[in-house]
């Protein structure tokens, strides 16, 4: 069942929904470093923040249409390395209560929706730990395939490099 999403640009107000969401030990179990501490959090929504100033796009706050002031999770495209590559990351994180939903194959849609038909761009990315079976399948239902693996975690078994490009989702959603 997905649910009809609002997505909104993260501003500095999204700062306790954001702490709330990725510091929740059950939303960083893939995540071999753990949850990060909420100074980290802040610092990486101030990125977050500075990306859409630059670019004019970047993550999103994630909310239900019914319930438009309550972020469920964060997503959307950023422009990012992941391994030896530069491109567009397709993110998505969302609150325990959100997960089955449908919300994070919203999400993907909207981002590359976002890179392909309005900012014209030649691929997206996406990385995710292997045993994340749940992220694995909506970037695979998302259109994305995996290219490779990337040595992001020392002493961990490698990421997992997803990608689409924009011939690939093309001809998945014009056929």
């Amino acid at each position: 069942m997905i649910e009809k999403i609002v997505l909104q640009p993260v501003t500095q107000d999204h700062l306790n929904a954001g702490i709330a969401i990725h510091c929740d030990p059950e939303t960083n179990r893939f995540n071999p470093f753990g949850p990060p501490t909420p100074k980290r959090f802040e610092l990486a929504l101030r990125d977050w923040i500075a990306h859409w100033e630059a670019h004019g796009f970047g993550y999103w706050a994630v909310s239900l249409v019914h319930e438009p002031q309550h972020v469920v999770g964060f997503g959307g495209i950023m422009d990012t390395t992941i391994g030896t590559q530069m491109g567009l990351n397709l993110y998505f994180r969302l609150s325990p209560t959100a997960w089955g939903k449908g919300i994070g194959s919203a999400i993907a849609d909207a981002g590359l929706h976002k890179a392909f038909v309005v900012r014209q761009r030649d691929a997206v990315l996406g990385l995710v730990r292997p045993k994340n079976l749940p992220s694995r399948k909506t970037l695979e239902k998302a259109g994305l395939r995996m290219i490779g693996r990337t040595d992001d975690v020392p002493g961990q078994e490698q990421s997992l490099i997803y990608q689409i490009t924009a011939e690939e989702y093309a001809q998945k959603n014009h056929p």
